[in-house]
C-alpha cells in the first residue's frame, strides 16, 4: 500500500480547502444533466431496437443500402436484421421519456451556459491558460496525472482545487461542441422543427444524416463519461463525489489517504 505524507497545511490552503470547490448552480446542473443523460440513452436504445439500421441522406429504410447495422435484432419483423426473433418494442415510451429528457437537457444547458458567461466561469475555470496552449503542457499534465495515480508523484498536485489543461479541453469541447451537436441532430429530426427551420437538416445532409450523427455522438459522450468516472475513482472517488454534491474543496490530507 502506498503512502504518502500530509501536505503542513497554511492558512492560504485552509482557506482554499474551506472555499467552495463548485458553485451552487454548477453541482445542480451538474447532476440534472447527468440525470438528463442517463434518460436520454436509455430511451434512445429502446428507439434505436426499432430500427438498427443507420444512413447517410435523407431517406432510409429497410430497402435503402445501410451505412452500418447493429448487430442486434430488431424490435419490429419488418426491420430484417439476420435474427429469427424479435427484441421488446419500447419506441413508444421511449420516444415520449426522449422528448421529455431532452427539454431537461436543453433547459439545464441553457441555464449553465447563461450563468457560466455572466459570471465569467468559462474564461476563468474552463479556458486554458496561455501558458498551457500547446502539446507540451498537454503532455506535461498527463504526465503528472499519471504519475500520481502510478505512486510515483505527489499526492496532491492541486488537482483538488483547479482543472489541468487535458480536463479544461475535454469540458470545452463537451459543452460548446458535442453537446450542442447532440442537440442539433435531435431536432434536426424532428419534422416540426425542419418544416419550420428546414436549413437545420439541409446543412447536416439529410435527415439520416443526422440520425446516424446523433448516434455517434451519443457513443463519445458515453465514452467521455467512462473516463470521467475512472478519473474521479482514480483521484479518490468519493472526496470528489462530495465536492460535487457539497461544493467542499477535498483537502490534501483526504486525497492522500483515498490515493493510498
Amino acid at each position: 500500500m502506498l503512502c504518502y505524507s500530509p501536505a503542513v497545511p497554511t492558512a492560504a490552503t485552509e482557506r482554499e480547502t474551506k472555499a467552495p470547490r463548485h458553485a451552487v448552480i454548477v453541482r445542480v446542473t451538474h447532476w440534472l444533466t447527468l440525470i438528463a443523460f442517463v434518460a436520454l440513452l436509455i430511451s434512445g436504445l429502446g428507439i434505436t431496437i426499432s430500427h438498427p439500421r443507420f444512413y447517410l441522406g435523407e431517406v432510409g429504410n429497410v430497402n435503402t443500402k445501410p451505412l452500418f447495422t447493429l448487430p442486434i435484432p430488431a424490435s419490429r419483423d419488418t426491420v430484417k436484421t439476420g435474427y429469427h426473433y424479435e427484441m421488446p418494442d419500447f419506441n413508444g415510451w421511449g420516444r415520449y421519456l426522449h422528448f421529455e429528457a431532452a427539454w431537461l437537457l436543453v433547459l439545464t444547458a441553457l441555464v449553465y451556459g447563461a450563468w457560466g458567461l455572466w459570471t465569467g466561469h468559462f474564461r476563468k475555470n474552463l479556458v486554458p491558460e496561455r501558458g498551457e496552449r500547446s502539446w507540451r503542457g498537454y503532455w506535461k499534465a498527463l504526465g503528472l496525472v499519471m504519475k500520481r495515480y502510478l505512486g510515483r508523484g505527489p499526492a496532491d498536485s492541486g488537482e483538488g482545487r483547479r482543472y489541468n489543461v487535458a480536463q479544461r479541453t475535454a469540458y470545452l469541447l463537451v459543452i460548446f461542441v458535442v453537446f450542442p451537436l447532440m442537440i442539433w441532430t435531435g431536432l434536426a429530426m424532428s419534422p416540426a422543427f425542419t418544416g419550420a427551420f428546414p436549413e437545420s437538416v439541409i446543412l447536416l445532409g439529410g435527415r439520416q444524416t443526422a440520425r446516424t450523427l446523433h448516434f455517434l455522438l451519443t457513443w463519445a459522450l458515453v465514452l467521455f463519461l467512462v473516463v470521467h468516472v475512472t478519473m474521479v475513482a482514480l483521484a479518490g472517488f468519493w472526496s470528489r463525489l462530495r465536492s460535487m454534491i457539497t461544493g467542499r474543496n477535498p483537502a490534501p490530507e483526504s486525497d492522500a489517504g483515498e490515493d493510498a
